[in-house]
């Protein structure tokens, strides 16, 4: 079945097949925003972008259809979106300017041209919104069985020292700037009920919230599309009354706008990582698989305990109930573990004042004797299990 992002029925797309690549090409270029360190863009065999700084931040971010979208229930200008913000909250989490992006898009060939040019305003539409002067330097076009996005990010240091995960420090302040809990949430409206083309498993998610473990216990909520076996088939239906992904999705977009449009198409802070490095910050990455495993990252790399404030979590946990109730008792694991949201995590030295848009969150201790670098919920340990790993908890539907 063709990714058509809900394209109207009756409409008769132009495939991919039909275009071909060159005229595939030619529609999406004028779509491109302009990258302001761009001295050569798109049309030669390579870009060339201005450095002044003589260094590059990099990162690139895969999006494949299955473990990380599903068409039914996103646009393909979601998907753009989404794929932009993730590698520009990684630039910014280095502390560097986002200047420049290069996407590679492969497709079936039944793939709607349409859907090429709806990922390319997506990219361009959060360029504009969360990076200015950043845009599209180029990029690959190719065939595949599944539709999979690669999106590399550049990024200006200016003159600065990059942030690392490597730099807190005991005493350091941990603070965020940007949501959390919302993403996590989303997902898990759309996948709450069960699926009734494979039913229930190990590792799905309940009606309650809950995952079941091969005992039947409630390990906890989940917070990502693999917690429902099989629940990529694209075809498929989600509810136990049958009613299919589409409608589904479009439903939970209209009754859950903040948790569904944080899932689908997330909004980083992006200028905040900037504001971070000129404010002192020791330490920082985005929150893209959830708080603790990505505090986790920072205690590892800078060989300290991360001491989460229970009573700011609780805060956390607060603001995401009164900005969607249907959370409840679910919200405080959604911030802890629900992930995607790319907030910026970072750690501040004592005393310092936090720049505007950060909030506290604990602070950054020692590591006790016989005890290893770890993050805790006060003085105790959270679920190791929490957040999100693709190879130990994919588990392989795709559809």
């Amino acid at each position: 079945m063709a990714l058509d992002f809900g394209l109207p029925a009756n409409a008769r797309p132009e495939t991919l097949a039909e275009v071909g690549e060159v005229e595939t090409l030619r529609r999406i270029f004028p779509r491109l925003p302009h990258a302001s360190a761009e001295l050569l863009g798109p049309g030669d065999d390579a870009a060339v972008l201005a450095a002044p700084d003589g260094r590059y931040v990099v990162t690139t971010d895969m999006m494949i259809h299955g473990p990380d979208f599903r068409a039914a229930w996103s646009t393909a200008h979601d998907l753009g979106w989404k794929a932009a913000m993730t590698n520009l909250a990684d630039v910014a989490a280095m502390g560097a300017r986002p200047t420049a992006l290069v996407m590679a898009i492969a497709a079936p060939l039944d793939t709607p041209v349409e859907v090429l040019l709806g990922i390319a305003d997506g990219l361009r539409d959060a360029c504009a919104a969360a990076a200015p002067g950043c845009g599209v330097a180029g990029g690959d076009l190719s065939v595949s069985a599944t539709l999979t996005l690669a999106v590399t990010a550049f990024g200006d240091l200016e003159g600065r020292a990059p942030v690392t995960r490597a730099g807190a420090r005991p005493g350091d302040t941990v603070a965020v700037a940007g949501a959390l809990g919302r993403a996590g949430a989303g997902i898990w409206l759309l996948f709450r009920d069960g699926v009734v083309r494979h039913g229930p498993g190990v590792g799905s998610v309940r009606a309650d919230g809950a995952r079941v473990t091969s005992d039947g216990s409630n390990a906890g909520v989940g917070s990502h599309p693999h917690d429902e076996p099989g629940v990529f088939a694209e075809s498929g239906e989600s509810r136990a009354s049958g009613e299919p992904d589409a409608v589904l999705g479009a439903v939970l977009r209209r009754e859950h706008p903040d948790l569904l449009e944080a899932q689908l198409a997330p909004t980083s802070p992006i200028a905040s990582g900037v504001v971070a490095a000129l404010g002192g910050a020791t330490a920082m990455l985005d929150v893209s698989d959830g708080l603790v495993l990505d505090a986790r990252r920072i205690a590892q790399a800078s060989g300290c305990v991360i001491r989460l404030d229970p009573a700011a979590i609780a805060r956390e946990a607060r603001a995401l109930i009164d900005l969607d109730a249907v959370v409840g008792d679910h919200a405080p694991d959604f911030v802890l573990a629900g992930g995607e949201d790319h907030a910026l995590l970072a750690t501040f030295p004592l005393g310092t004042a936090l720049p505007d848009g950060f909030r506290p969150l604990g602070e950054v201790a020692a590591v006790p004797p016989v005890a290893s670098p770890d993050v805790l919920l006060g003085d105790r340990p959270y679920d190791d299990r929490a957040g999100w790993d693709p190879y130990a908890d994919w588990d392989g539907h795709a559809g």
